[in-house]
């Protein structure tokens, strides 16, 4: 959420904002609230005021005089009673509005509604070439006896999915390999709950926007979340960190789930749209400074291009439209992988700068050089998510006789082999 004073301060930057990412929020309304909320702070203050002055006079006044003021307490009594109940409603109405600011983008996005407005700003690698009729990956697991769809479905339903045999050792692996590069960059890597609060949510931006996304346990008061970034900005809220420990640079790596509400039709086959899936996340808090979250945003893009050259995939990278990248987001740039059974690019990374938009709903703070104390910033980005990626690697190194090429990144540990 955004700070209530730049907002009193640029409305017409905050409603360009509304407007280009198709937020549904009335500015002025929320201004209105603003207003409200401290005229009616004022007034309280000023009646708490009079209250205390008029303890005072009572501790040395007369009897008559004491008389005079017990009326006068119990009318003043009232009027803070009915002044704090306007200004709880108040804020409440006011913060469910904040909570819906978006940050102002990056300039330099496209404008537009949705994804048919991001803009591919280049491609690396060369898709594969095959001398014979490729399966897509459905077909090749079931032949290969690497998943079971069916017996899948039938305990949880649709777009579930059950590894079997070398794909299970075939994702481990996938997932060691990130985390053995993150870990040489510096990243601690954690293994973090997927069980979280609304509060971690909220915190996040998850909520309110996305909260049919989410799956709940209501009888625990607890929701599943779908990315380890929820824990790891969850994990500093409410504290205020030493700039010295900053960057702090974390690999969450956690199970991750996820409704796909309105999904429907979009990519549903196998293992592309599922609503449990493995992530490594790559998540930095750094500090308030636009030029260290733009040195941030590349490295962690470049991070994760690393992965996916490592790997020997073809790839685009996307600049998100102001549409498509959400109400949180400063920049987002998506990486698509290429899947040859669509013939085409999907989506398995996605880079975000957030600024402060996340700390402040987090409240993750830190104490600068000069002791002032500041809201952080963030971003985050995949290092690598299953089982998207795994359809990728299957339907791309797959040859004639159905065999699968092991990248030979990840033949270190899956003991040498080179095919599977």
């Amino acid at each position: 959420m955004l700070d209530k004073r730049e907002i009193r301060e640029n409305p017409d930057a905050v409603k360009a904002a509304v407007r280009v990412k198709g937020i549904d929020l009335d500015v002025d309304e929320l201004l209105d609230l603003d207003r409200a909320s401290r005229k009616l702070q004022h007034e309280l203050d000023q009646a708490q005021a009079r209250r205390k002055s008029s303890a005072r006079e009572f501790a040395q006044a007369d009897d008559a005089r004491r008389a005079e003021l017990r009326a006068g307490h119990a009318e003043l009594e009232s009027q803070l009673k009915d002044l704090r109940e306007q200004l709880t409603e108040t804020t409440e109405r006011l913060n469910a509005l904040l909570l819906l600011t978006p940050t102002i983008p990056w300039p330099g996005a496209p404008v537009g509604p949705d994804e048919s407005a991001n803009v591919v700003i280049r491609t690396e690698g060369t898709p594969p070439e095959f001398g014979f009729t490729p399966l897509d990956h459905v077909e090749l697991l079931e032949k290969r006896g690497w998943a079971d769809f069916a017996r899948a479905r039938k305990v949880s339903g649709e777009r579930a999915y059950a590894l079997e045999g070398d794909l299970v050792l075939l994702e481990r692996a996938v997932h060691s390999y990130a985390l053995d590069l993150l870990r040489d960059k510096d990243f601690l890597l954690v293994s973090v709950p997927s069980l979280v609060r609304e509060e971690a949510l909220i915190g996040t931006g998850m909520f309110p926007a996305h909260r049919e996304e989410t799956y709940a346990l209501p009888a625990d008061n607890l929701y599943l979340a779908g990315t380890a970034e929820v824990a790891l900005v969850g994990f500093h809220s409410d504290e205020i960190l030493d700039y010295r420990s900053l960057p702090i640079r974390y690999a969450g790596i956690s199970p991750c789930f996820r409704r796909e509400a309105g999904s429907a039709g979009r990519d549903v086959r196998g293992l592309l749209r599922v609503h449990q899936f493995e992530k490594v996340e790559q998540f930095v808090i750094c500090a308030a400074d636009d030029a260290e979250s733009d040195y941030w945003h590349t490295q962690l893009l470049g991070t994760a291009e690393e992965l996916l050259r490592g790997l020997g995939l073809a790839y685009e990278v996307v600049e998100c439209s102001t549409g498509d990248m959400g109400a949180g987001k400063y920049r987002m740039n998506d990486i698509n992988t290429w899947l040859p059974s669509l013939g085409t690019y999907r989506e398995t990374h996605s880079c975000s700068s957030l600024h402060d938009w996340q700390a402040r709903r987090a409240n993750v703070r830190y104490r600068d050089a000069d002791g002032k104390v500041r809201f952080a910033y963030t971003l985050n980005n995949t290092a690598i998510a299953t089982p998207r990626l795994l359809a990728a690697l299957i339907e791309n190194f797959q040859d004639a006789d159905q065999r699968v090429r092991v990248p030979e990144v990840l033949r270190p540990y899956l003991g040498g082999a080179e095919q599977l």
